[in-house]
């Protein structure tokens, strides 16, 4: 089995975590996997993946993301390259832009004709056609992106999605293709009710527990997640809480707008700090009054369930979200947290309420524990593997 992503881990990403999980769910029924991705940012240090992770370096945008158009192509071109170059696998999973998902098709096209028939699967967490096309992209933009995305996505043997809104809108530009849903779950060993402890040495890269109770917004923030809003209510968070504090950890094309806003507040009033690894990402979880998970309505992002989500509550955080999808739904229906509309005042309300909760050990538990029985990534990585083995000529139907 070929895996071809531009992120993996140790970028602590909805992507790297579920494609870790698929990697490890392959391996778990006797396939080997290799993983051709790109070079982590500087700072994160890849653990020992035995020789079956390749990094390649690539151009990373001045947050440190592999995003925009050079930094596809960095890793885009020389992945044609090195599929041609691999040894001939089973199998091979591709993680969108649909640029890295145009170049596994013709490539596997290449060696199909040259040998033995070569399908792929394409791994779909959204549609990035029409969200190019809600963000106000050039029409000819989305024009491209939209053919490539179709190229991509017919040429694949199968596809999974992550939801059912985005396995229907699969199904419409692939003109009744095969789609898999498997719903993105989260790590529930490095995210989970106890602290390994002794896991970081950089004391600075932790909270310290002496700096009063906070909000964390962990994660990448860019126009589809709108987390600006939380920036925004803050400025009337603190207005009723002289001392409230708000974290944003992570990348994303946001930061630099919100590094804006913290400077606009008393200093410490918003904290702007960079991605750090997923096991530190969790310590800061498990000290935080609430987690902050925002999507921006109308952006074609509707469906979203974003893996925030699920990485706080599994620490036994709750959550305070703003704007529409099934997330929501199941805050409010299960008492994990709080969903409110995508709105500057409702949002504030929120994150006062958050702030003044007092703390509850027996909710903490009841809110991992719904993340283990639902959305386990180990269970959800099983669910990938399956359908990318049902496509090994040697185990099962072509």
């Amino acid at each position: 089995m070929l895996l071809a992503t531009r992120i993996y881990e140790p970028e602590a990403a909805a992507a790297s975590f579920r494609l870790r999980a698929l990697v490890r769910g392959l391996s778990e029924r006797g396939a080997a996997v290799e993983v051709l991705t790109a070079r982590p940012p500087r700072g994160l240090l890849p653990a020992d993946d035995g020789g079956r992770v390749r990094r390649w370096p690539v151009l990373r945008d001045r947050a440190g993301y592999v995003r925009g158009y050079l930094p596809y192509l960095s890793f885009d071109l020389p992945l044609a390259l090195r599929l041609l170059a691999a040894r001939r696998p089973d199998v091979v999973v591709v993680e969108p832009p649909p640029t890295t998902g145009a170049v596994v098709r013709s490539v596997t096209m290449l060696r199909s004709a040259l040998g033995r028939h070569l399908p792929y699967v394409y791994y779909a967490a959204d549609v990035w056609s029409d969200a190019a096309a809600s963000t106000g992209a050039p029409a000819a933009v989305v024009g491209v992106l939209r053919a490539l995305e179709r190229y991509a996505l017919r040429g694949a043997r199968d596809v999974i999605a992550v939801s059912e809104g985005v396995a229907e809108r699969v199904r419409e530009l692939a003109e009744g293709h095969s789609v898999t849903v498997v719903p993105n779950g989260v790590d529930t060993d490095t995210f989970s009710l106890e602290d390994p402890g002794n896991l970081v040495e950089d004391s600075s890269l932790v909270p310290d527990p002496t700096d009063g109770p906070f909000l964390l917004y962990a994660g990448t923030a860019s126009e589809w997640q709108g987390a600006e809003i939380f920036a925004r209510a803050m400025r009337q968070v603190v207005l009723h809480e002289p001392t409230a504090r708000l974290v944003f950890l992570g990348q994303g094309s946001s930061w630099p707008a919100l590094a804006q806003a913290a400077s606009e507040l008393r200093p410490g009033a918003i904290e702007v700090r960079p991605l750090v690894p997923a096991r530190v990402a969790a310590r800061w979880h498990r000290a935080a009054a609430a987690a902050l998970v925002s999507v921006r309505p109308g952006l074609g992002y509707d469906f979203a369930y974003p893996t925030k989500v699920l990485a706080a509550l599994a620490c036994g955080t709750p959550v305070v979200y703003a704007g529409p999808g099934p997330a929501a739904r199941d805050l409010l229906e299960h008492g994990l947290g709080d969903a409110v509309a995508y709105d500057v005042d409702a949002v504030a309300r929120a994150m006062l309420r958050a702030l003044r909760a007092e703390p509850d050990d027996a909710a903490r538990r009841r809110r991992a524990g719904w993340v283990l029985a639902n959305r386990s990534l180990a269970a959800t990585g099983a669910a990938a593997a399956a359908v990318v083995l049902s496509l090994d000529p040697h185990r099962g139907r072509l």
